[in-house]
This record gives structure tokens, C-alpha cells and sequence, in this order.
């Protein structure tokens, strides 16, 4: 396959909305560390950062999902 040609969705990532918050955070985690070996050619580096991105937005969506959750939950608590 040539490099040149290869996108995030040819690495066989996990889609993102397949993912809960702990796997998403932990594929983060896995890729930093790759990125920070820097034995990846240009191409992988910026399609691994690229996926970092996206799974960076998406723990924060999430997050930010839990935390109008929890201030529905406490809301209804104050007004009972």
C-alpha cells in the first residue's frame, strides 16, 4: 500500500462512537506514546495525530455529555 494514499480509515481504527470514554482515552494514550517514539515515517505521524484529534474531541463531547447529566440530576434534586 502506498503511504501516500493511506487515511485514518485505513488503519483500522475502532469507530470512535463504538468507543466508551476509558477505551477512547486509552487509544489516546497508546498513540501519544507513538508519536512521542517518533519511529513513525511523516504520513503515519500526521495520520496518528489526526486520530488523536478525533478521539480527543470525543472524550470531551462525552465528558461534556456526564457533566449536563449530572447537573440535570442535581437540578432535579434542589427543586424536590
Amino acid at each position: 500500500m502506498d503511504l501516500k494514499d493511506v487515511t485514518v480509515s485505513d488503519l483500522k481504527f475502532k469507530p470512535l462512537e463504538d468507543l466508551s470514554y476509558e477505551e477512547a482515552l486509552q487509544e489516546l494514550e497508546e498513540l501519544v506514546q507513538t508519536l512521542e517514539s517518533g519511529e513513525n515515517d511523516l504520513k503515519k505521524t500526521l495520520l496518528y495525530f489526526e486520530r488523536g484529534q478525533d478521539l480527543a474531541s470525543y472524550c470531551i463531547s462525552l465528558l461534556d455529555e456526564a457533566e449536563l447529566k449530572v447537573e440535570e440530576v442535581l437540578k432535579g434534586d434542589d427543586e424536590s
